[in-house]
Formats: C-alpha cells, structure tokens, sequence
C-alpha cells in the first residue's frame, strides 16, 4: 500500500476561481520515502500579494514554471496508485481534482485526513494545525507555508501516525462504508454515527461551542450527511465546513415542528451561517387618520410603534387588500393612499368617485363610508390546532393557532384536550414572524387540498369548545 503525501500552495482559499502555485508529492510506504516530486507551477494568473506574503511565492518565480496542464500526466502518475494524505485533505485534493480535471484527466483515489487521523489516534490536544501538531509531536518545519515544507512535516507527522495506530484506525478509515474522508476535519465520527434517523433540528458548532448553522430534517441524519457529501468547493463552503467541530440535535417529532423550530432557533441564536430567515421583517399596515378638512382617510405605512388596523407581510399584499376596499365600498383612491394627485383623483374624472378629495362629497357622508368599509374589511380569522407525531409513540405535538396567529407548539401524552385552555397550557408561547405565517399556512394549504397526512386539524371555537 502506497500513499501520496500532497501539499499545494494557491492563489486563495478555495478550488473555484483560484490556482495551484506549487505541488509537492511524498511517495511513501508509511515507513520509508520512495519517491518525491515537487514544482512551482505558474497559476496563469497573478498571485495576490497577501498570497506572497504569507508563502513568500510571487509571480516573478513562477513566470518560467511550467503551467500545471504541462506536468499534469507527470502529477497523475504519481497519485493514480496511492491513497492521497493530505492535512485537511479536502482542501488540497479539491485543487488537484480540479486541475487535473481541467487537463483532460479524471482523478479517483481513495483520501485520508491527517487532521482527523491524528485527532483519533494522537486524541487531547488543543490543537490539530500542521505547526502546534509538529510542536507536540517534535517534528521540525522548514519552509513553512512552502509545499515542500509542509508536505515534509506532513509526512513525518503520517510515519508517527503509522507507528501509533494500535487499533488499525488508518485501515478502517479507508473502507468504503467510513464516512472519515467525508466528515468534517474537526468532527468527531462517532458524534456523526449517534445521529437519529427522526425528525427534528441540529445545530453545527464550532471550536468554542457557539452555533454556527440551524437546520432542520425529517430525517436528521440523512439530512446532515448530505451536507458532508454534497461540500461545495467555495471559499465560504470550505470555511464552514472546516469550522464544525460538534454536531446536537432536538426532535421534533414531525415536519411541522420542525419546520417551526427551525424558524425560532434563526432568530434566537442568530447563526452566522444561517442566510435566509435572519434579516428584519419589514411589516406594512392600513392605518386611519382624519385630514384638516375632517375627512377619514386611509394610509399603508411601515408597522412601528402604532398598531395598524390591518397587517400584512409584504407592500403588495396591503395594496391589494386597500384597492380591493376601495372598490367595493365606494372609496377615494386619494383619500386612500392610492394616488398621489394634489387635486381630484383619477377615479372622480371617470365618475367613479363621488368626489370627496374636491369636497364634493361631504365629511360626514364620506367619514360613513369609510367605517362601514373598515368593518366589512373585518374578516373572522380562525382558531385552530394542528395535531401531529411526538417525539415518541405515546407523545402527540400541539400546534396552536388564535385568530389567525399563530401561540407556540408543545407536546403532551394525554390527548383528552377538550378546552382551548387546554391547549394554551401545552404549548410554548413564541413569537409570530413572516416566516411562521408563511410555514403555517403552506401546511393549512396541502390539508385543505388533501395532499398533508400525518396531521390532525382541530377547529376551536369562541365559547372555546373543541369541534372536530
């Protein structure tokens, strides 16, 4: 058995966009080395200058090597019969996969992770970089951040690695069913395998303990192990996956939950890998307010500190509900916030207003109008809660819903829930956002259209009965 111990120096960080500068190779036995290569390779494109500062590597030294397509069959023939070992093994073989790629040439050979071979046999240290492992295990460094340098190191630190493995940990490693090249450098394989196949959320966290990512899954396992395997090869991809050092987990029992879970966790723990459902939810309302003519009119701002009449997740939403109102009650499109016209409306030139923003149309017949308008705006929003799986068989989860908006979720093992009080008592309190509207409302959606199972749906009535 024959392994290739690869390091590389880049343009940056990441296979996407960036260039091998120079490949150093170690042939090796796990005892002896057999063969070496090594090679500036002139990138094509300029080196950065925060790249020569840290590798000493400028574009005047790699103007005359050679381009890395020119000693690509060179670099396969060295790696196409060894297992590659590497330190954060994805980084670099993402880079030489890709080049080699770009030459015509399919590279497939089994990896290993020195970062995760040492954190298994060489366990406790506080820390797994290529200059503190050396530190700890007497290994001298010369030409730091240089690949022959590191490839070096790399090696000596893989002969220790050899000598060390009582328990055959490199063997297993390499076995088709080990998830070792796959995982996360910093993770610990076991954490991975004692994930539960059920649904719930999981939380990534780094070095230091803090959230990193929320996620949600009907199958948390399943779900996390398709992060591992489907690894993007972006900067910001590799730098979130290279910071997860402990995975935990809450069930949820079902989908739902989890969904909702999932959605409260963002907001709370604010995780800086976590995209969508973190930014500032820009509510619009209807508001009411009377002009210096004594005319009722109607508005759409940004909700604030002054509760609107009418809520509405986005500008477009408030806009129809107001057009459609004014439409159907005979109203002002002016003196509705619709036009902004100085003078009469559009409408009033059609004879589809009767006048008001002329004062054609009196205060008082007008102000009528408008509040007959606002109570048949009015509409009956429904209580209701969505009954589903537990986090075991006998537990049943709670969704709450009042009005329209939704309280919380719980879970409870009796279902002789026969009062809305009763429901009040089982759940959560927490907050609504765009975000819980939108997941409740998708699922009233797939019920009402017979397309949701798993889920019973209870409507509660005001005297606070329960009618199923």
């Amino acid at each position: 058995m024959l392994f290739a111990i690869v390091d590389i120096e880049t343009t940056g960080g990441y296979s996407e966009g960036n260039r091998i500068t120079e490949i150093a190779i170690i042939i090796t036995d796990g005892y002896k080395v057999i063969d070496r290569f090594e090679s500036l390779i002139n990138p094509g494109v300029p080196i950065p200058p925060f790249i020569t500062g840290l590798t000493g590597i400028d574009n005047s030294m790699t103007d005359g090597a050679p381009h890395f397509s020119e000693v690509a069959e060179e670099i396969y023939d060295y790696l196409k019969d060894c297992i590659f070992v590497a330190h954060n093994v994805s980084f670099d073989f993402s880079f030489v996969k890709s080049e080699l790629a770009e030459a015509g040439i399919e590279l497939k050979v089994k990896k290993l992770c020195t970062v995760r071979l040492c954190r298994k046999i060489f366990p406790g240290f506080p820390s797994y970089s290529l200059g503190n492992l050396c530190r700890f295990l007497n290994v001298e460094i010369e030409n730091r951040h240089r690949a022959g340098g590191d490839a070096e190191a790399t090696y000596e630190v893989f002969t220790k690695l050899v000598a060390s493995d009582s328990e055959g940990f490199i063997i297993t490693s390499l076995k088709a069913n080990s998830k070792e090249t796959t995982l996360p450098p910093n993770l610990d394989k076991e954490q991975f395998n004692s994930l539960p196949s059920f649904p719930g959320v999981y939380y990534f966290h780094d070095e230091n303990g803090k959230t990193i990512y929320v996620g949600k899954a009907i199958d948390i396992k399943k779900r996390i192990a398709g992060h591992f395997s489907s690894r993007n090869s972006a900067e910001e991809k590799l730098r979130f996956f290279n910071n997860i050092y402990s995975i935990s987990f809450e069930l949820a029992g079902n989908e739902l939950v989890a969904f909702l879970m999932e959605s409260h966790e963002i907001k709370r723990l604010w995780p800086p890998y976590n995209k969508i459902q973190k930014f500032p939810e820009a509510q619009f309302g209807i508001f009411s307010y009377y002009d210096q003519n004594g005319y009722q009119r109607l508005s759409i701002g940004k909700v604030q500190k002054t509760p609107p009449l009418f809520s509405f997740n986005y500008l477009t939403d408030a806009r129809d509900f107001l057009y459609a109102a004014v439409r159907d009650f005979d109203l002002c499109p002016r003196l509705s916030g619709l036009q902004t016209t100085k003078k009469a409306c559009v409408d009033y030139s059609l004879k589809a207003c009767k006048g008001a923003c002329v004062m054609e149309e009196s205060p008082e017949d007008y102000n009528k109008k408008v509040e007959y308008a606002l109570d048949g705006m009015k509409q009956e929003k429904p209580t209701f809660a969505i009954i589903g799986k537990g986090r075991s068989r006998y537990e049943n989860s709670i969704v709450l819903i009042e009005d329209g908006k939704y309280q919380g979720f719980g879970f409870v093992e009796d279902n002789t829930l026969n009062h809305i009080d009763d429901f009040r008592n089982v759940i959560t309190k927490q907050k609504e956002s765009k975000d819980i509207q939108k997941i409740i409302s998708q699922f009233v959606a797939k019920q009402e259209k017979g397309k949701l199972k798993g889920y019973k749906f209870i409507t509660l009535t005001s005297d606070k009965i329960v009618v199923e």
